[in-house]
């Protein structure tokens, strides 16, 4: 193989993946030594949330260096959701490299015949480390790591990033809201815990003068790992940040990098969806008013840009402390985001749609002392669980066998092009979309009730879109009702159906959805 890549793997998960700049001389110095491994993962992070990929006017110099001195991933994605809450089977496609259509009750739920991230790792002699966010079950928590610190995600959240609730990793927890604490600040300005009392409610109501963000406190709790590692063993840490997903707090020094005044919107931006998706009306569309006036999405945007900002600042922090213990050199990191945002485009400010930086485009990058090929940009078509699979080639570890993604180290090693050559997403019952080539189409169902005397679902609508994504890369210009691509649009509809087939996209094999979207096809 032509890529010497690996000797400490670190992965960063957000929507990238990065490795490490040329490293000949420690690599042989460090020859047969096992690499770390740093998986940082972000959260509602669309791959234009980053500078470097998206030459957008947020400011990202941290996750930029990463870009610089990896590889990125362009065309990288989400495959799909059947829940609102997209981060759910985002996350567990990651940790079990399984596909949308084999995971149980929307990824909340990890069966043991499903090997984690971190049990590989395990299994292959490294500490596996999490801080942060975990969003499935405690069983598949307490199995996939050996220690970790501020957990979050559990059984009480406060929609407040300077008032989260968190708990010890304890693999005898049960993490109940009694064993929960926040970090606060006290008169004097000193950081102290204390436990959830019944007067908690859900936010947001604090400023940053009540406690610390979370993106802080998770970046120093795995800089304190960094610092303290045993040198002798190599460690696989989970780094999950809640940032940059709502509300969009951030200190006040970065809100004011971003005054709305300046704030160019994006090509894609409208007051309002042109047409009912299927699911308007849930928590992330109520963030804003009603139509999306270019103030409202300018005052979202920059907020959005703001916390990403200061989520940078803390990725900066942990590699920074990785560069001063030394372990830098002997680490992958992959950075990648669970899913897209719309926070104005198209109309929307949610990530429950299958358009590309609104739900479902994520940065990836693969970075690090170890990667020899600095600021190389692939285009090769990736979903969020190859990552799995690609992070176990890179640090020469056994790939489980119920992993369903591709490894992406032949492409990396410029053996092959592509792993897929077209890629199919799904969201809920009322979206479907298929790419392939320059193309995507996306599909769309809405029952309105259901039939009075069968107790059947009757379609209200259904809508079809496509877009050249090469020359429309924000999905403005829909040309499915041109003549010139009804050719088009029939071979596409016949290929999307053929792709549902094998993946398994039926309602038989779906937990918890009211209708089967082919049903009403």
């Amino acid at each position: 193989m032509k890529s010497n890549f690996i000797k400490k793997i670190v992965v960063l998960t957000i929507g990238i993946l990065t490795v490490v700049p040329n490293f000949a001389q420690s690599k042989r110095k460090k020859k047969g030594k096992k690499p770390n491994v740093l998986v940082i993962y972000t959260d509602d992070h669309r791959f234009t949330g980053v500078h470097a990929l998206g030459g957008m006017a947020v400011k990202t110099p941290n996750m930029d260096a990463l870009a610089h001195d990896g590889i990125s991933f362009t065309n990288a994605y989400l495959m799909g959701s059947f829940s609102g809450a997209t981060c759910v089977p985002s996350r567990a496609m990651l940790h079990t490299g399984r596909q949308l259509f084999s995971l149980k009750e929307q990824g909340r739920h990890i069966p043991t015949t499903d090997t984690t991230m971190g049990e590989a790792f395990q299994q292959a002699g490294y500490n596996s480390h999490i801080v942060g966010k975990w969003h499935q079950g405690n069983p598949s928590l307490n199995r996939s790591f050996d220690t970790g610190d501020n957990i979050m995600g559990r059984s009480a959240y406060l929609t407040d990033h300077f008032r989260m609730p968190y708990w010890d990793f304890n693999k005898n927890s049960n993490y109940t809201r009694d064993e929960a604490f926040l970090l606060i600040y006290d008169k004097d300005g000193n950081r102290k815990r204390r436990g959830l009392t019944k007067d908690d409610k859900r936010g947001p109501t604090a400023t940053e003068a009540f406690g610390p963000h979370t993106s802080e406190v998770f970046a120093e709790k795995a800089s304190k790992y960094i610092q303290q590692a045993d040198k002798k063993k190599p460690f696989f840490m989970y780094l999950a940040f809640h940032a940059p997903h709502d509300p969009r707090q951030a200190p006040k020094e970065y809100i004011d990098m971003y005054p709305v005044k300046d704030i160019n919107l994006p090509p894609s931006y409208l007051e309002q969806h042109p047409f009912d998706n299927g699911d308007m009306v849930l928590r992330d569309e109520a963030l804003a008013a009603w139509p999306r006036t270019l103030n409202v999405a300018k005052e979202q945007l920059a907020s959005y840009y703001a916390i990403i900002t200061h989520l940078d600042a803390q990725i900066g922090k942990v590699i920074k402390t990785l560069k001063e213990t030394g372990v830098y050199e002997n680490t992958i990191i992959v950075l990648a985001g669970d899913s897209g945002l719309a926070v104005g485009n198209h109309g929307l400010m949610g990530k429950q749609s299958v358009y590309n930086e609104d739900g479902i485009h994520v940065p990836f990058i693969i970075s690090g002392n170890l990667v020899e090929d600095k600021g190389r940009r692939i285009d090769a078509l990736t979903y969020i669980h190859d990552i799995f699979p690609t992070v176990c080639d890179l640090a020469k570890i056994e790939k489980p066998t119920s992993i369903e993604g591709k490894s992406l180290l032949p492409i990396i090693n410029n053996e092959i092009k592509q792993v897929r050559n077209s890629m199919y997403f799904a969201y809920k019952q009322f979206q479907r979309a298929y790419r392939k080539g320059d193309f995507k189409l996306i599909e769309y169902v809405r029952a309105d009730g259901k039939h009075r005397k069968t107790g059947e679902f009757v379609a209200g609508s259904r809508v079809t879109q496509l877009f050249n994504i090469v020359k429309d890369p924000w999905e403005t210009t829909d040309l499915s009702f041109f003549p010139e691509y009804k050719e088009k649009v029939a071979e596409m509809r016949k290929e999307m159906k053929e792709n549902a087939i094998k993946l398994g996209d039926d309602k038989d094999k779906i937990d918890a959805v009211d209708f089967d979207f082919w049903d009403y096809y």
